[in-house]
């Protein structure tokens, strides 16, 4: 679901990246009264979470992989706005360092996953879980429903985006110039994976981790206790043991990791240009893309658009790491790593806050 660069043209690329810059905007204005509530720390804790989250790939049918992307629960505890900035930064760190996804899609990428992922999540939860008690089961089922809906929103906008660039974007002869497959090829090759596994993986995580804070942490989930305004920033009082716990919790599923690359092949719509021009790829492809060949040639604007980028760390494997498991772990620390940072320095902006409220 992370679209690479190349498979959407420039005037995609550019429409969704102005529609993920709104939601930006909306985000950081609406959270930005609660600067107090230490919100920015939290932020990075859930940021770190759906990064760690999203290396834990599934196999899907057609030999493809996909993965959960942890938006419910942030929307559960941050409510939207702070979902969408925590999936951002996540997607962000995961383009610009590992290539998982692309730099001139990273709009799109964010707009699918961050923004209409967590209003869809936050929606949801809000409708199955209203007049509930904070301990109540119907909260976990809630969450869960939440976060299986979500990711599958997520995805068929990715398979539309995917779908429509042959119908809009061609060369004079018809042959597709970015993502080759069309709506009837993409909406399917997305839509059964994500239906059937992906979406349950998420609903997994998402029901999990509710059911993990009721127990543990029922403050983080007091802030959609009442249930605000809708798309009302949630205020969430974020004390020290609250964000221990969940960086231990982020620490242990850092440590698992490698669990994610037990799942074999490419998620659909994610090969390289190399990928299409491969023989043996060529065949894999075919196979998930509902028996239907890539196109003979490899679309001009997808080779020219996909090397613009070159991640330091492709593929979450570090070149002088040979060891897959270990790159694979390092990785993941680095990337939990440059969040634990900004976990640190926005913890220190907070307290300086606030003590020159206190000297106010």
């Amino acid at each position: 679901m992370h679209i690479p660069d190349g498979y959407l043209s420039p005037s995609t690329c550019a429409t969704l990246y102005a529609f993920a810059s709104a939601g930006w905007y909306c985000a950081l204005k609406r959270i930005k009264r609660m600067l107090q509530a230490r919100t920015i720390p939290l932020i990075s804790v859930f940021a770190a979470f759906s990064f760690v989250v999203m290396m834990f790939n599934v196999p899907l049918p057609g030999g493809t992989t996909g993965h959960a992307v942890g938006v419910a629960v942030a929307a559960v505890v941050l409510g939207p706005w702070g979902a969408m900035l925590s999936i951002s930064i996540a997607l962000a760190i995961q383009a610009l360092f590992f290539g998982d996804g692309g730099i001139t899609t990273l709009g799109a990428n964010c707009f699918n996953m961050a923004m209409v992922g967590s209003l869809v999540a936050y929606g949801t939860y809000r409708v199955f879980a209203a007049h509930s008690a904070e301990r109540a089961r119907r909260r976990v089922w809630a969450a869960a429903i939440a976060g299986y809906l979500a990711i599958n929103a997520s995805a068929l906008l990715a398979a539309v985006e995917f779908g429509i660039q042959p119908l809009l974007f061609h060369d004079a002869h018809g042959a597709p110039l970015y993502a080759p497959y069309s709506l009837r090829v993409a909406i399917p090759a997305m839509m059964i994976g994500h239906l059937t596994l992906a979406g349950f993986a998420e609903a997994i995580i998402s029901a999990g981790m509710v059911s993990y804070l009721q127990r543990a942490d029922l403050g983080l989930l007091r802030g959609t206790n009442n249930f605000p305004q809708a798309f009302e920033p949630v205020g969430v009082a974020t004390t020290g043991p609250s964000l221990r716990r969940l960086w231990l919790t982020v620490g242990l599923f850092m440590i698992l990791t490698p669990l994610g690359i037990l799942a074999t092949g490419t998620a659909w719509g994610e090969w390289s240009a190399a990928d299409l021009a491969n023989p043996a790829s060529r065949a894999q492809i075919a196979a998930a893309s509902q028996n239907s060949a890539p196109p003979s040639a490899i679309p001009a604007g997808l080779q020219r658009m996909s090397a613009l980028w070159t991640a330091p760390f492709p593929s979450y494997a570090p070149s002088f790491i040979k060891n897959p498991v270990v790159g694979y772990l390092l990785s993941a620390m680095f990337g939990v790593g440059l969040l634990v940072l900004v976990y640190l320095l926005s913890k220190s902006l907070s307290q300086g806050w606030g003590r020159r409220e206190l000297q106010s």
